[in-house]
């Protein structure tokens, strides 16, 4: 009787430190640091998912939300029968599974070969050059990126003319903008995605480099065996994280995407550069079909939901790494 008690009084105990009112105390000033970024969601991101509800109205700025008719998935329907759903579609998959298949892995192979420049000066030369057109605003790279491709004086141009080769209209060539988007986005991007890669290989054990070498390692052999799975669980979570905007059209480490796609297209190239984001920005701000756009821009954010779930269940699976 007396050991069941004792052990009745264990349990009871360890209930109350776990217990929220316990946890809240101890942690109530990390609480209140994270109060502004909940007041920030609550208002800025869930408060206006009401807004979701006119994909399933016939909305109507002067009736309201609430006034409007429901008319159930009537513009699912009107996009999928539409003629361009199927491009769109298309154009948004294949220029996020390009910047992914691409975009992803530069980064990290920068960030590896970085690592092993030991000349201080050198590597922070090299990385602060590299990260500077990530701070650049988006509109003034993508001016750059025109006018080196300006079939007048661009530099590639000149250079193409200097080789021998004829003028080039890149960006009124459809099968050229894909490439133009991807490539752009590595330059971009390529120093900011590599800045984490770098910190997680900051923390690598030296003495793994001394023991490696003892075993008469190279370096690719320590690369491979020491550096990558150093970073491994960073690299899965990225992943993760990039595989839920897949069906954005890019916007790998944060550049890319919606804007970026804006500044370059023109309807010459519509057959490869329009995608869902730039088809909801004109069919909702140009046209005014409010209705409409929101029910496509829901359907890409449904399906970017399945992808981010589905890599994540996967990942739990086969890893020990997942975003939740």
């Amino acid at each position: 009787m007396n050991i069941a008690l004792r052990n009745k009084k264990k349990c009871m105990l360890v209930i109350d430190r776990n217990s929220f009112g316990t946890k809240f105390r101890k942690g109530k000033f990390l609480l209140l640091l994270f109060l502004p970024c909940l007041i920030y969601l609550i208002f800025f991101v869930y408060v206006p998912m009401w807004g979701v509800s006119i994909s399933f109205k016939d909305y109507k700025i002067y009736e309201g939300f609430l006034a409007s008719p429901w008319v159930g998935f009537k513009y699912f329907i009107m996009f999928f029968q539409s003629p361009d759903a199927l491009i769109l579609i298309r154009n948004t998959f294949l220029l996020g599974f390009y910047t992914l298949l691409f975009g992803f892995p530069a980064p990290i192979i920068f960030a590896l070969a970085l690592n092993e420049v030991r000349n201080r000066k050198i590597k922070g030369l090299v990385q602060n050059v590299s990260t500077l057109p990530y701070f650049i605003s988006q509109v003034v790279v993508m001016g750059m990126v025109l006018n080196f491709l300006s079939p007048v004086d661009g530099i590639i141009n000149r250079l193409i003319n200097f080789l021998g080769g004829e003028t080039v209209n890149f960006m009124m060539i459809s099968g050229w903008f894909r490439s133009i988007y991807v490539i752009s986005d590595i330059w971009q991007n390529l120093g900011w995605g590599a800045i984490i890669y770098i910190a997680a290989l900051s923390n690598v054990d030296v003495q793994l480099y001394d023991a490696a070498v003892i075993d008469g390692c190279n370096k690719m052999q320590k690369i491979w065996h020491i550096d990558i799975p150093s970073i491994t669980p960073t690299i899965i979570t990225l992943l993760l994280i990039n595989v839920g905007k897949l069906f954005t059209g890019g916007n790998v480490y944060g550049g890319g995407g919606f804007e970026k796609v804006l500044l370059l297209y023109n309807p010459t190239i519509y057959e490869t550069a329009d995608i869902i984001y730039t088809y909801v920005y004109r069919q909702g701000l140009s046209l005014g079909n409010y209705s409409y756009s929101t029910a496509v821009n829901l359907f890409q954010n449904v399906v970017n939901l399945v992808l981010l779930v589905s890599f994540n269940k996967l990942s739990r699976r086969y890893s020990e790494t997942s975003l939740y």
